[in-house]
């Protein structure tokens, strides 16, 4: 989000579950490109990069990173990842871990 050239920057806080669980699952080449994705994309705009999502998970947004989504609600200038998970099982996780 930048606002006549000065820059914002977001911090990112991380479920536990989202340390313990979803970041080991990873391998190390699409943990990296998450990584980056993170820092480059939502730590600076996560609502340009985002979509928000809908029905039972309004509220919460998505950024897509290949097959992997990486769930997260904004706060003022905080990020809660919620989730980081391959696409076919993230939405489901999501319902549980609100």
């Amino acid at each position: 989000m930048t606002r006549h050239g000065a820059e914002v920057t977001f911090t990112v806080i991380y479920h536990p579950e989202v340390k313990n669980r979803d970041i080991p699952k990873l391998n190390g080449d699409i943990r990296l490109r998450i990584r980056k994705a993170i820092e480059s994309r939502l730590m600076v705009a996560p609502q340009e990069y985002g979509e928000p999502l809908r029905k039972t998970l309004k509220g919460y947004w998505k950024l897509r990173i290949g097959d992997y989504r990486v769930v997260f609600r904004v706060d003022h200038h905080q990020i809660l990842v919620l989730g980081i998970c391959h696409r076919k099982e993230i939405y489901p996780l999501m319902e549980k871990r609100q």
